[in-house]
């Protein structure tokens, strides 16, 4: 087993074992064993910005996903939050030939044959991200291009210090952006049939 340490020049990066040309597969993902939270998006490794995710952003995560988790209850999609892998393959579902693998901080699947016991093979419907100190640059560069190209439906960025929620939408294989949305804004889901959230729900009491 290979044990994964942060390398102190790039915090966003982990050290990453030797391969020859430094890229590597959910076939070597599944051999490590992680001191943090680790993803490989493209075949490089990103490690989470901290030990653990702030209060904040557990607090308004906690309040998504009950939302989703109680408006999906006796749905055929299910409501999944980090950890929890999402492998992207591009050409074959084999472990050796996928390069990204994420754990976003909330997805939902519609597609039950997408789920087995390592989590989600393919794209989910909806994506959820709260952008933690750091980690920002992952979030809107890296894991929008992947998300983008593997069909993900909705991918919602949410600004918790900042109080505002992004909606991406996927039409004809590109995003198309929201307004931003904040306190006072009530947001439909476009690919979830009937899920609305109230953000003044969702970010109360954060203090």
């Amino acid at each position: 087993m290979t044990t994964l340490d942060s390398k102190p020049e790039n915090q966003n990066k982990v050290e990453e074992p030797y391969t020859e040309n430094g890229i590597y597969s959910y076939a070597d993902y599944l051999t490590w064993e992680f001191e943090e939270m680790v993803e490989l998006i493209k075949g490089k490794v990103f490690k989470s910005a901290a030990a653990a995710p702030r209060r904040i952003h557990q607090k308004i995560s906690g309040n998504v996903f009950f939302r989703l988790y109680k408006f999906l209850e006796n749905n055929s999609c299910d409501v999944f939050s980090a950890p929890f892998d999402v492998r992207l393959p591009v050409k074959s579902i084999k472990n050796e030939d996928i390069f990204t693998v994420v754990q976003p901080d909330i997805c939902v699947i519609c597609d039950k044959n997408k789920l087995d016991d390592l989590g989600c093979i393919g794209a989910p419907d909806l994506i959820v991200e709260i952008l933690s100190p750091g980690n920002n640059k992952k979030e809107l560069k890296n894991k929008y291009e992947v998300y983008e190209e593997s069909g993900v439906k909705e991918y919602w960025i949410i600004q918790p210090y900042e109080l505002t929620l992004l909606i991406y939408t996927l039409t004809e294989r590109k995003y198309v952006p929201s307004k931003l949305f904040t306190l006072g804004d009530i947001i439909e889901s476009k690919c979830i049939s009937g899920f609305i959230l109230d953000l003044d729900e969702i970010f109360n009491d954060l203090d």
